[in-house]
């Protein structure tokens, strides 16, 4: 009996079998029980009467038209058997991830609460500082933190808006009452990628599997280039009426060089690179056929440290030098900001229920995972007895990279693991072991559940919006809880059910 938490009512629930020994063609998908979710419910059907053969063939569709389209992610330190890099597709799933509209309305509005907060909390810190005066966070988590810009101290941001593009990770697991609960599980808001894919899956479906469309009510997704264009815009500096926007690239051999590419050419504007750019009595300019073109707002998917070389690492050669003294002189935005590092790092991430309390007066909407902070010296003899049972990261580790999952952990890495927290303990947290929901996933063997988590959009310009879903992405290897594509994750639909 295979468990599906997503599918079925209780968590763990009841679960799905595949029957054997079936002639080719036929269906060898059959759920079980009485308590299939209500938003599954036409899915599961419509599923158990589909062919086996046709959705492999469905599968290997999808395979050939993402490798034809480009559709790639570079893994790096990955190589090829002549020794070249790796570019590989990430993988499809074509089983759906369904959410019941009342489930979206609660998490949409604890989203922007939360990116709010976030916002406000990075214009207090590069300003008057109350949450430090306030004793809330510890001044030197903020200003000793890697990612703190002290040259953005008193930058003037339209909007106060320091991270107009945020992917926030979420994941499903029974709460204390064994229901089914959104957590926090990390907030990105720098440069998140993986939106480009929510989109391709979605267009994927809907030339797969049009017949489900017009079944199920599923809310639209393919606005939001348009979104996302009108919150570049709106994050112009005053006296630009008509911004000229582009996207800034580290490069074609960049990981997500295809999403920087797709959402350019979505959005209408320029891909520009480091080299064509340039600053000119304190305005930012591109090279065009036609001679220098003034730029009003860059979507820079370059992180702080390259963006430019007379400020930050001087041997870069993918930003532009003078970029820092044209943003500081209003002359210029980038979205997203310099230095919104600093909210998104993981040691700041335990603070930020207190920050939504601090800044807007509310209690959390969305609750954060239980994490243990390993600079205090009881979390850290915790972690240290309890690393077997816990997941532990590096404070600025990204991609799945950095990190210790101790139940799947040899004990030859526990102890690596034990020695390098010991060495650094405020470069570590750690959280418990949480029993992420599965999804119905369609593999080589039939369909069997794999753990998902889900990467919401949020957009803040004027007013903090976002487009119903996300990306799901989910961990394709069996009893992983690791969804990164870096990892060997794969992703999936998400649909949202309107009402």
């Amino acid at each position: 009996m295979q468990k599906f938490d997503e599918m079925y009512a209780q968590l763990p629930g009841t679960g799905q079998t595949q029957t054997q020994g079936q002639s080719q063609g036929q269906s060898q998908f059959q759920f079980q029980g009485s308590d299939i979710r209500a938003h599954y419910q036409a899915y599961a059907q419509w599923l158990a009467r589909q062919p086996a053969d046709v959705m492999r063939a469905r599968r290997e569709e999808a395979e050939m038209i993402f490798r034809r389209v480009g559709i790639t992610f570079a893994v790096y330190g990955a190589k090829d058997e002549d020794g070249s890099g790796t570019e590989r597709l990430i993988p499809f799933d074509l089983i759906p991830r369904i959410i019941p509209a009342h489930e979206w309305a609660s998490m949409e509005k604890g989203l922007v609460q939360r990116v709010t907060a976030l916002n406000r909390f990075l214009h207090d810190v590069y300003h008057d500082q109350d949450i430090i005066k306030a004793g809330i966070i510890p001044a030197e988590q903020i200003l000793n933190n890697a990612q703190y810009r002290p040259e953005m101290k008193g930058v003037y941001t339209p909007h106060h808006v320091y991270s107009h593009i945020a992917g926030v990770d979420i994941v499903r697991a029974p709460n204390a009452q064994g229901q089914g609960e959104y957590y926090v599980l990390e907030d990105n808001l720098r440069v998140p990628s993986g939106v480009s894919y929510m989109l391709e899956d979605r267009k994927m479906m809907m030339r797969l599997f049009p017949d489900l469309f017009s079944s199920h009510r599923v809310a639209p997704v393919m606005h939001y280039p348009d979104l996302l264009l009108e919150t570049l815009r709106a994050s112009a500096q005053p006296g630009a009426p008509d911004p000229t926007v582009v996207v800034l690239t580290p490069g074609m051999y960049n990981s997500a060089y295809f999403e920087h590419a797709f959402l350019a050419q979505q959005m209408g504007v320029e891909l520009v690179e480091g080299q064509d750019l340039f600053v000119k009595d304190r305005y930012v300019y591109m090279r065009t056929t036609r001679g220098p073109k003034r730029v009003d707002v860059i979507y820079r998917r370059v992180d702080d440290d390259f963006l430019d070389p007379s400020v930050f690492r001087p041997t870069s050669t993918l930003g532009c030098a003078g970029l820092l003294d044209a943003y500081r002189a209003g002359n210029v935005s980038l979205c997203n900001a310099i230095g919104t590092g600093v909210a998104d790092d993981k040691s700041i991430y335990p603070y930020v229920p207190k920050m939504i309390e601090f800044y807007l007066g509310e209690k959390p909407i969305l609750n954060n995972v239980p994490t243990y902070m390993c600079r205090n010296p009881d979390d850290l003899k915790y972690t240290l007895a309890n690393l077997k049972d816990l997941v532990v990261k590096e404070v600025h580790g990204a991609g799945g990279y950095g990190m210790l999952v101790g139940p799947a952990a040899t004990k030859a890495e526990i102890e690596d693991f034990r020695k390098a927290v010991e060495a650094n303990p405020s470069g570590y947290i750690a959280q418990p072991t949480l029993s992420l929901s599965s999804c119905p996933t369609f593999v080589d063997s039939g369909i069997a559940p794999r753990h998902i988590d889900l990467r919401p959009f949020v957009l803040s310009g004027k007013e903090v919006q976002m487009v119903p879903g996300g990306l799901t992405r989910v961990a394709l290897k069996e009893g992983s809880l690791v969804v990164n594509s870096s990892q060997g994750g794969g992703t999936k639909d998400t649909w949202i059910l309107e009402v």
